[in-house]
């Protein structure tokens, strides 16, 4: 029986628990905005304290009789061509720690794509799964890594054959995406799961111009985050499950480990509202947000200095097997503009914030929720970047090494490094210690340098020419880099 989607069971309850007007001795202590602080009920609104209550004694009684959670779950699920659904609130970096221990245990081997979030080397840290990298396929050319092949999977699993899955992350932050059905049979040939942190796909479902997402694509589990390329409020995620490799229970029993015993009820709704919206209105909604990507890419391509990257550019032999059209990745020619300078300057001169900038380029994200409205003002703020620039200095620098020299030696597990005895050494004598800490450029997130791995000159000089060009390493130890977090013994 076809499911009714014009049901959001979190929001319905919601709305139901103010209505009824009531009365809570419970946490929130704020009750119903009536003890928040004056001031910031004037910035944030009452609506959002209003949203603000126990999902359990609250939402829905103790025992959560109303199943209102689990209603809205399967709704999504069905949404998506999805078996089981979890929603959560503490973002996709829970949800793939989740995904990963439902996988493999303390000491098992999962190989892992090197291009993988930070998020996924905590989850070895904090976990001891064993990983076995595999390397995404890099164009020298443009400086960019795309996801690795099924064949660079099947010759892990080869090397390897006592792995017990794989994840692959699919689409990047740039849009390029993995043959998830050929990486997903290599898995499954085997008996094995295949994981997709598939963060920046939670549109992908619901439009036949996008790429093929990770369930119709043959993964076992799928971690999306909602608040990316939907609609959700920031950290709503959710994980997908099908097929019998993965038990829901197992899935479910490590999410309960990671995850709060407090979860947010406004969370919730917003991972609802969007379903919601999505099942009964994301063809049309998509089919305008890539009209005007579409028209973004190409007023963008007609200004000089700026080229946006397309398939030709991204996808083909030892390169992405598909393309996100909706992350519109701009190259900046010529000497006086980098990503960082680029981001900078729209912010400080036109209130423009890009999704993410790095040593060449900045991707600005077009969703459903714009329109000529907003894209109008950036195309004509990147004509005047584009103007403003011809006076400028060329800009710092960025030491890019060639895809060998980025990969460095995994000298010992990212658990038993992060773990160890450490110091802290000047970075012109870190070179051939072992790194004890993650040092990641941000965004995206994917880390440089993990716990264990055995530091290089070409990778400490791209990170330190980095930063003096303007590039973010919000997770060292030492944010400037003139120090580095080795162990003491290594």
């Amino acid at each position: 029986m076809p499911m009714d989607h014009t049901q959001a069971p979190v929001l319905e309850a919601l709305d139901a628990y103010r209505r009824a007007d009531t009365l809570a001795f419970t946490p929130p202590g704020h009750k119903q905005a009536r003890g928040a602080d004056p001031e910031t009920r004037r910035i944030l609104g009452d609506a959002v304290f209003f949203g603000d209550l126990l999902a359990s004694g609250g939402l829905d009684d103790r025992r959560q009789r109303g199943q209102y959670l689990k209603r809205a779950e399967s709704l999504m699920a069905d949404a998506v061509h999805a078996e089981h659904t979890f929603f959560t609130t503490c973002g996709s970096s829970l949800s793939v720690k989740a995904a990963m221990l439902s996988v493999a245990g303390p000491g098992e081997r999962l190989l892992i794509g090197r291009d993988a979030h930070k998020a996924v080397v905590s989850a070895l840290i904090l976990s001891g799964i064993r990983p076995v990298w595999v390397e995404p396929r890099w164009d020298a050319e443009r400086h960019l890594a795309h996801p690795p092949s099924p064949a660079d999977f099947e010759a892990a699993f080869t090397a390897h054959p006592d792995a017990s899955g794989a994840l692959v992350t699919s689409p990047t932050p740039y849009g390029s995406c993995a043959d998830l059905r050929g990486i997903a049979e290599v898995c499954h040939r085997r008996g094995r799961p295949l994981v997709v942190d598939e963060a920046w796909g939670a549109h992908l479902p619901f439009h036949p111009d996008l790429p093929t997402w990770a369930m119709d694509g043959g993964a076992d589990v799928c971690v999306t985050s909602i608040h990316k390329m939907g609609s959700g409020l920031e950290q709503g995620s959710v994980f997908h499950l099908q097929g019998d490799l993965v038990a829901p229970s197992v899935l479910k029993n490590r999410a309960d480990l990671w995850g709060t015993t407090s979860p947010s009820v406004l969370i919730y709704a917003g991972l609802d509202g969007w379903r919601r919206q999505m099942a009964l209105h994301g063809h049309e909604l998509l089919t305008h947000a890539l009209e005007l990507a579409g028209e973004v890419r190409a007023g963008i391509e007609a200004i000089d200095g700026m080229h946006v990257n397309d398939r030709a550019d991204f996808c083909g032999p030892g390169l992405a097997d598909d393309l996100d059209p909706l992350p519109v990745v701009v190259d900046l020619a010529g000497p006086a503009l980098s990503g960082y300078r680029a981001a900078d300057w729209l912010r400080a001169h036109r209130d423009i914030n890009v999704h993410l900038a790095d040593h060449r380029r900045i991707n600005v994200q077009i969703t459903h929720a714009d329109s000529r409205e907003t894209t109008e003002p950036l195309l004509e703020a990147l004509r005047e970047l584009a103007d403003a620039a011809r006076d400028w200095n060329a800009a710092p620098p960025v030491e890019v090494p060639d895809p060998g020299a980025l990969r460095m030696e995994q000298a010992c597990l990212p658990r038993d490094a992060f773990f160890a005895r450490t110091e802290d050494v000047p970075v012109e004598k870190a070179a051939g210690r072992v790194a004890a800490e993650m040092v990641t450029p941000y965004p995206p997130g994917i880390p440089a340098v993990l716990p264990g791995e055995r530091l290089t000159e070409p990778v400490l000089a791209y990170l330190s020419s980095g930063v003096e060009a303007g590039m973010n390493l919000p997770d060292a130890t030492d944010p400037s880099l003139r120090t580095v977090r080795v162990t003491a013994d290594r």
